[in-house]
């Protein structure tokens, strides 16, 4: 069996509902992701495009600097 405590009102206290102090605050993820050279070198090789290692350097920056920013 469960107590019932029986309270007079003037001991209730009111407040107003607020929906934050009873969620959790999500921070934003950190969604970037890492972009590796072998995998640039891999698709630039199964495309057929020709590549040398400072463009896959420049493009390797570029996209993870743009996967940011999203």
């Amino acid at each position: 069996m469960k107590k019932i405590i029986v309270v007079k009102s003037s001991e209730v206290e009111i407040k107003p509902f607020i929906v934050s102090d009873f969620t959790q605050i999500k921070k934003k993820t950190d969604r970037s992701e890492k972009v590796s050279k072998k995998e640039l070198k891999s698709l630039a090789k199964e495309i057929g495009l020709d590549h040398s290692d400072e463009q896959i350097q420049f493009t390797k920056k570029l996209i993870e600097i743009y996967l940011a920013k999203r």
